[in-house]
């Protein structure tokens, strides 16, 4: 599994960039528009972890549920998310 991570040290980052670019461009969206913007993950848990720093981040917010449109997720539920509107550290 190591060479798997080795091979990508990237994608966070990289995915990150890429839900706040999505935020911009829809009011509500999900791990499934990650998964379709950007290249396959070295590791499945990579999507979850990049919405979770965004969060961090204050990029973006949780605000609801929905069934996901990804055949590897078979229809379970994921999470929705928003950009926040007042960002961390602004006035």
């Amino acid at each position: 599994m190591k060479a798997a991570v080795l091979e990508d040290n990237n994608w966070i980052e990289d995915a990150v960039a890429t839900i706040d670019a999505i935020s911009l461009a829809h009011e509500v969206f999900t791990a499934d528009d990650l998964r379709r913007e950007m290249r396959p993950p070295a590791h499945k848990n990579w999507p979850g972890k990049a919405l979770a720093t965004a969060r961090k981040e204050g990029l973006i917010q949780a605000v609801g549920y929905q069934t996901s449109t990804s055949k590897s997720r078979k229809h379970g539920v994921t999470r929705t998310w928003a950009r926040k509107t007042k960002r961390e550290g602004t006035p």
